[in-house]
Formats: structure tokens, C-alpha cells, sequence
């Protein structure tokens, strides 16, 4: 049997360069994999941060391009600012977490070692989690915005109701009047539409959660409808700022009348997770559930 070629033979380091602990962890990852001989590139920013001496690309995407996998270091908002960046490469992403909850990394600083041997030994699993997008017109110009947790419809800076009209498939689900609505991927769930009072879904569903912020009417919950579902949200309110975001990153405002079609993407990321992890044991330890070993 012919042995597969090995695909990690460069290996990309990206840190959230504002938390100064990543600096180490960047410095400790480095050493690991040049002394597999394997080959260490950075983005220039991070190289800079943490005084690394390798080849460097300029940005997350150029980095993507050149190397097999990705070690991103800092919180899930890190991680999702590099899927926005590198969005249509099939480089996978393995996070490191230095943020509070991380539900999106998989391992700590500590945990290098042994979850980079694991890589070695191809003990791994990639998942690919498709995009959701919106797109529409807003104040007479053309948006389309990608999302790997969510597509955010909520007031701007003055705190009024504002009222959304929903069509699921074209068949009318109902107006929300409230502080405005989610919808998220499963990997979403865990985010603002937790907060939100959402379920928590597992992450290989192929579903989306439709879920209103402050909802007025106490019979509005959450709605889970299939991902190849296309959701329409218009605007029913008028003289009120209100706001389209992706992932709490990419925003436009929409006016009175206008109308966004939320639906899944056909770009996807792909994370890169160790075969003993478990979704449901992050969150009982995350969540403190009771199960939970913390």
C-alpha cells in the first residue's frame, strides 16, 4: 500500500497580537513543529509580536495559501476573524484558545505538546461547517454578507422596538417586534443566540435557529428550520436606525422596507479537531453543567 503523502509539511501561526500571554504560547508552538522539520510561517503581525524569526505572509489569507494548517491563538472572536479573512480556502483551522469561553478552539497554551503530537500522528478529524449569508438590498444598495455564527438584524444606538416581517420558503412564519432577531448556524448557537435565550445545537445539524432579541409577544421562540432553507426578513419599521451584521464584523443599515434573504452559503470552514474531543463535554465544562469535571 502506497503511504499517503504528508499534507502538514508547513504549518501557519496567527496570534491575537493584544494578548500579550499568546506571545509565549506562539514562541513554544514554533519550536514544536521545527523540530518535527516541518516548516513555520507566520502572518507578519504576529512574527513582529512574538519575535519570531520564519517566513511570513502579509495577511491570513496569503498565510492560508501557503501552508496546510492553520494555529490560530486567542478567543473564538480571533478565530472568526480569520474565517472571514481566509473564507473560500480549504486550509483548516485548529484554534488555541486564550479567550473565556471558547467554543470554537479546541485546546490551551498548556495542551501543545500533546494535541500537536496527536496532528502528527493523524489522530484529527476536519470538519467543514458551511457559511450562512445574507444578501438583499439596503438603502437602494446591493449586500451580501457572509457568516460562520451569525446574521444579526437589531436597532441601532436608540433602543426602540422595531418590527421584522419572516418568511421561511416563501410561506409567512410571523412579525417580531422586539430589540431585533438571530439566525445562526449550529456553531452560532453557542454565541449571541445563547444569549439570547436559543438552543444550544449540535455541530454537524444541518439546521439554522431563528431566534428574537427581547421578543414583545411571549409566545416568540426560537425556530429551527432546515440550512438549505431560505429565510426573508424585511424591515417593517420606519425612522429607526437598524443594523445587518455578520459575526458582529461586517455591518450595513437597513431602511423601511427593505428586505434580506439569509440562506446557507457555499463556503464553508473547516476546523481541525483532535478524535477524543466532544462537543457535549465543552459544554458541560464550559457551561459548568452538571457532568462537568470543573
Amino acid at each position: 500500500m502506497k503511504k499517503k503523502p504528508e499534507t502538514l509539511r508547513k504549518i501557519g501561526l496567527i496570534a491575537n497580537c493584544d494578548i500579550a500571554a499568546s506571545r509565549a504560547a506562539v514562541l513554544r508552538a514554533a519550536a514544536l513543529i521545527a523540530h518535527t522539520g516541518r516548516i513555520v510561517l507566520a502572518v507578519a503581525e504576529t512574527a513582529r509580536m512574538s519575535g519570531l524569526r520564519c517566513a511570513t505572509c502579509a495577511n491570513p489569507a496569503a498565510l492560508a495559501r501557503q501552508t496546510g494548517l492553520l494555529l490560530v491563538f486567542g478567543g473564538d472572536g480571533t478565530l472568526l476573524n480569520v474565517v472571514h479573512e481566509i473564507h473560500g480556502s480549504n486550509t483548516p483551522i485548529l484554534g488555541i484558545n486564550f479567550g473565556r469561553l471558547g467554543f470554537l478552539t479546541t485546546a490551551t497554551a498548556g495542551d501543545l505538546p500533546a494535541v500537536l503530537q496527536k496532528i502528527w500522528q493523524k489522530e484529527y478529524i476536519i470538519e467543514s461547517r458551511p457559511l450562512i449569508e445574507a444578501t438583499g438590498d439596503c438603502q437602494g444598495n446591493p449586500i451580501q454578507l457572509r457568516a460562520f455564527n451569525d446574521i444579526v438584524i437589531s436597532h441601532g444606538a436608540v433602543s426602540r422596538v422595531i418590527e421584522l416581517d419572516v418568511q421561511v420558503d416563501g410561506q409567512p412564519l410571523t412579525r417580531y417586534r422586539g430589540d431585533g432577531l438571530i439566525v445562526s448556524s449550529p456553531a452560532g448557537s453557542t454565541a449571541y443566540s445563547l444569549s439570547a435565550g436559543g438552543p444550544i445545537i449540535s455541530p454537524d445539524a444541518r439546521v439554522f435557529a431563528i431566534t428574537p432579541i427581547c421578543a414583545h409577544a411571549v409566545s416568540n421562540r426560537s425556530v429551527i428550520i432546515d440550512s438549505g432553507s431560505a429565510v426573508r426578513v424585511k424591515l417593517l419599521s420606519r425612522g429607526l436606525e437598524t443594523i445587518i451584521s455578520a459575526d458582529g464584523q461586517l455591518q450595513a443599515k437597513l431602511g423601511a422596507d427593505d428586505a434580506v434573504t439569509i440562506r446557507r452559503s457555499r463556503y464553508a470552514a473547516r476546523l481541525l479537531h483532535l478524535r477524543d474531543t466532544s462537543f457535549f463535554a465543552a459544554v458541560r465544562q464550559k457551561l459548568r453543567w452538571s457532568g462537568s469535571s470543573v
